[in-house]
């Protein structure tokens, strides 16, 4: 289940909201996740506005939006890495209506190690949310016998 950080200059986007929830999407489909409440619930991206001059590279250009995508370890592969990039990378740039934004976004690609990240108060690890991915499906099937 992925956290995904926006980091961009103040007025960058004029609807962060969607572009949250767009980036969020996109990322549960690279991941090929089950489309489970458990998964859409706890998949989210949250957009950080720095102040004019936060953002600088050598020669002073701030104009550079920061994407990073935080994943259990092992769930992106080679494909789907680079895939995730493409995409989040042509969303910003629409969500910023500014198609050259592309060059000027960083996506970054962590892995949180097994147990290292958690949510209720609880460190998951990778057999936890198969079995809560389980447990949904079985309660799921269970209320469509009835």
């Amino acid at each position: 289940m992925p956290m995904i950080d926006v980091y961009a200059v103040e007025g960058t986007f004029a609807d962060e909201h969607s572009l949250a929830r767009d980036l969020a999407a996109a990322v549960m489909r690279w991941e090929q996740v089950p489309d489970l409440k458990l998964f859409r619930n706890n998949t989210a991206a949250f957009i950080h506005d720095l102040p004019a001059g936060a953002i600088s590279n050598v020669v002073g250009a701030g104009n550079y939006v920061r994407v990073q995508v935080l994943t259990p370890a092992g769930v992106l592969d080679r494909d789907k890495q680079l895939g995730v990039v493409k995409e989040l990378t042509e969303i910003v740039a629409g969500a910023a209506g500014d198609p050259s934004l592309t060059a000027r976004t960083w996506v970054l690609l962590t892995e949180s190690p097994n147990g290292g990240w958690g949510v209720a108060g609880h460190a998951n690890t990778g057999e936890d949310l198969a079995a809560a991915a389980r447990a949904e499906i079985a309660a799921a099937a269970g209320q469509a016998a009835e």
